[in-house]
């Protein structure tokens, strides 16, 4: 019981530390223009796809099968949608915020959520990695921090620049890591859980992630600055991306 109290713990400090580092360091941005505003979302956009195609899938695909994984894409993207028309049901009523932070307060609370719903399979893996070695375990989440800085970022810059105090989108950053902590939790208790599940929980994170993407960081991007700016964040955090699933 206290080992599986301490794994939880340790999932849950390393998966709060990145986002919050993350969130810090978004909300100090002070009034950025369009141009680097659209570099962020980008950057986000293409960071998220990184760890999509070169992470969460292949993962997916490995420990599960191809129906399984299209299962937990599906139905990643489907809880996103339903996710993002509750959100802008709230937050589309008139003068509560100025119409042009809306949408961008509505794309920074969307990130977070499927940034909460990323993180709970990343916290499974934690647990089950301290479950094989502490090596391992301790490896595993200190990668997994790192690489939770910039989706802190990308989840806390458009949420301040929407018109939330810096306080609440450090603490919204905050809590979104808190998955990784109760996904260390069951992970250490499973340890050798049935594969197939593991498998889908990844691909309902990269469905959601998916769909934050398309459906949401880039357009926001494309709709706040059109120039070339925003295509070259995209690149530069998909590069960015592909190291941090190499840690």
């Amino acid at each position: 019981m206290e080992e599986l109290m301490q794994t939880t713990l340790l999932g849950l400090f390393f998966g709060t530390f990145g986002t919050t580092i993350g969130g810090i360091i978004g909300v100090t941005f002070k009034n950025p223009s369009n141009k680097v505003l659209s570099f962020i979302l980008q950057f986000a956009a293409g960071l998220m796809l990184a760890i999509i195609c070169f992470d969460l899938i292949p993962e997916a695909l490995e420990v599960s099968n191809l129906s399984s994984t299209f299962i937990g894409i599906f139905v990643g993207v489907a809880a996103m949608i339903v996710c993002d028309n509750f959100v802008k049901q709230i937050y589309s009523k008139k003068g509560k915020y100025k119409n042009n932070s809306n949408s961008l307060l509505k794309t920074g609370i969307i990130v977070g959520i499927g940034l909460a719903i990323h993180n709970f399979p990343e916290g499974l893996a934690i647990g089950s990695g301290f479950e094989s070695s502490i090596k391992l375990g301790f490896s595993l989440a200190l990668a997994i921090a790192l690489h939770d800085i910039p989706e802190g970022i990308s989840m806390s810059v458009p949420m301040k620049n929407g018109g939330m105090s810096k306080w609440k989108a450090i603490f919204l950053t905050l809590l979104s890591g808190v998955t990784t902590g109760i996904g260390a939790f069951f992970g250490a208790i499973v340890g050798g859980i049935s594969e197939t599940i593991i498998g889908i929980c990844l691909a309902f994170a990269a469905g959601a992630m998916l769909y934050i993407v398309s459906g949401e960081l880039i357009p926001e991007s494309n709709k706040i600055y059109k120039g070339r700016m925003g295509s070259l964040g995209n690149i530069l955090g998909f590069v960015v991306g592909i190291l941090a699933t190499q840690l």
